[in-house]
């Protein structure tokens, strides 16, 4: 559950380099996923790093590894997680965002449809305020069924899915980098 606090949080989910490698538009996300990153440093809103780890994804291989235009600072917590959702299993997630006094998240990662999702609605149904920043996540093609969907297409669909989600007494919605509100 969210405190009372009035914080907005910056969740950086998965931007990595080995989940980015097949992603759509994934050096643009980047680079507005870093401009971003350094406009909440200079209005003091806290960033979070999320990155993911299984057997594929091992820590400190260069596939787990942050792209080098995104670097956490100095004392910027970073949570390593297993599953889609970085509030599922001993992530510390929860607490820390309690920690910091979030009310607020804006979320920016891969991939859109698992990890990005699943963090940013898992948030709002745990009490946040949630905002998917709409030109900083992204995903890969995909087929399912026999159905080809294009990474691009999944996108604008969370996009859409955001802009429309409702919880009672919360403001979820979805911005771009530049459109922002920290408050």
């Amino acid at each position: 559950m969210a405190s009372g606090g009035a914080a907005t949080v910056l969740v950086v989910v998965d931007l990595q380099v080995g989940v980015l490698a097949t992603c759509w538009d994934a050096e643009g996300v980047v680079r507005r996923t870093a401009a971003l990153v350094e406009r909440a440093r200079s209005e003091d809103v806290p960033v979070v790093w999320v990155q993911h780890e299984e057997p594929g994804l091992a820590r400190d291989t260069p596939g787990w590894r942050l792209p080098p235009e995104l670097v956490p600072a100095r004392g910027e917590p970073r949570v390593f997680k297993e599953y889609r959702d970085v509030f599922a299993g001993d992530t510390g997630f929860a607490a820390l965002l309690q920690e910091i006094g979030a009310s607020r998240l804006l979320i920016v990662g891969a991939q859109s449809d698992y990890c990005v999702r699943t963090a940013a609605q898992t948030a709002a149904a745990s009490g946040y305020a949630v905002t998917l920043v709409s030109d900083c996540h992204t995903t890969e093609d995909t087929e399912w069924d026999g159905v080809a969907i294009t990474g691009e297409q999944i996108v604008a669909h969370t996009n859409r899915y955001f802009a429309g989600l409702r919880y009672p007494g919360l403001e979820i919605g979805v911005a771009t980098h530049d459109a922002v509100a920290w408050g």
